[in-house]
């Protein structure tokens, strides 16, 4: 079973080189919704030709009217000849981006540009694509996706892939665990001599350890599971998803040599 049918590197102002060798469309994580709202661009080079604008809402206030922070969108797509918009605002809708995520929609659609928002605002921009997380820390990813297919269709799904590490000391009441990096993660498996093993459910590599007379629950990823989250989401009619390369930049020889 073969990949979604398109694969879109997410990569930060200076990612983009490196990101763009690979021979994807790049997503630019280099704009962000600020007050007014008004549309803010990072410090840093952002590529002219061609590729998706990414923006987020981190710090933004809730207050002000959708019209004009549209038009600013619109105008950096024309300017920097960006094929698409990709919305990605975290936590509950706000209202003021509910009205703009769904003119957005619109807008990218009368001109022949794609957009994609966030799933929390997936009802709100019916002419948009919707970004699903793989982040999970129970319950089953094919479930999760079964949900978001039957709410949006698989028409208008796309994943976004976390690169889960995290440690979980048991028993985990919250759910969240501590997070790891790659070096840490490394050094747990050697320091206990670790059994890797496959949650299927999970879709990701999971290990347990005791530390003193604590229980730990370790889940992680590598290129292996997240090349089966691409094959499920395949599997359910999804057809593109997006890959964070600050996260995934290390795995991405792996992921698309073979991915064919």
């Amino acid at each position: 079973m073969e990949y979604v049918e398109r694969l879109i590197i997410a990569a930060k102002p200076g990612e983009i080189t490196s990101a763009g060798s690979w021979g994807k469309p790049v997503a630019h994580l280099a704009y962000r919704v600020g007050g007014g709202p008004h549309l803010f661009r990072a410090n840093g080079p952002v590529t002219p030709q061609g590729g998706l604008m990414m923006i987020d809402d981190a710090g933004f206030s809730g207050v002000g009217e959708a019209e004009g922070f549209c038009n600013e969108v619109l105008r950096e797509c024309a300017a920097r000849k960006f094929t698409g918009v990709v919305c990605r605002f975290q936590g509950s809708p706000v209202p003021v981006l509910s009205q703009a995520v769904g003119k957005l929609g619109e807008l990218c659609r009368s001109r022949g540009l794609e957009c994609f928002v966030s799933e929390p605002y997936g009802s709100a921009a019916p002419s948009a694509g919707v970004l699903v997380s793989t982040a999970l820390s129970g319950g089953s990813l094919q479930g999760r996706l079964e949900a978001a297919r039957d709410s949006f269709g698989s028409r208008r799904l796309a994943l976004w892939i976390e690169r889960t590490a995290e440690d979980f000391l048991l028993p985990s009441p919250s759910g969240t665990g501590a997070p790891l990096t790659v070096e840490e993660l490394e050094r747990r498996r050697e320091e206990y001599g670790a059994d890797i093993f496959f949650s299927g459910e999970l879709c990701a590599h999971y290990f347990t350890y005791m530390a003193g007379e604590k229980g730990h629950f370790v889940l992680f990823d590598d290129a292996g599971s997240i090349q089966k989250k691409l094959r499920l989401a395949s599997a359910l009619g999804i057809k593109t998803a997006f890959l964070p390369y600050e996260t995934t930049g290390d795995l991405l020889k792996d992921l698309l040599e073979k991915g064919t």
